[in-house]
């Protein structure tokens, strides 16, 4: 364990109790939460460059027009 998270739960176990199951509950899910995300992030890549090779085709047809942001 790194010596800035040794000294972080070490401030951590000076709370209450009930803040210290609090911060573990929130640390836990922004783990799984990180987790979720990387899955996500790792099992679309294909699906991104589908997508990608679509619009690059799409556009190489002209079947794509610019967008005007003053019109979103």
């Amino acid at each position: 364990m790194s010596k800035l998270l040794t000294k972080a739960f070490a401030e951590a176990s000076k709370l209450p109790e009930s803040e210290q199951e609090a911060l573990a509950a929130w640390i836990l899910e922004e783990l799984a939460a990180d987790r979720r995300w990387q899955e996500a992030l790792t099992d679309s890549g294909e699906f991104l460059a589908q997508l990608a090779d679509e619009a690059v085709s799409e556009h190489r047809e002209h079947r794509t027009q610019a967008l005007d942001p003053d019109t979103l």
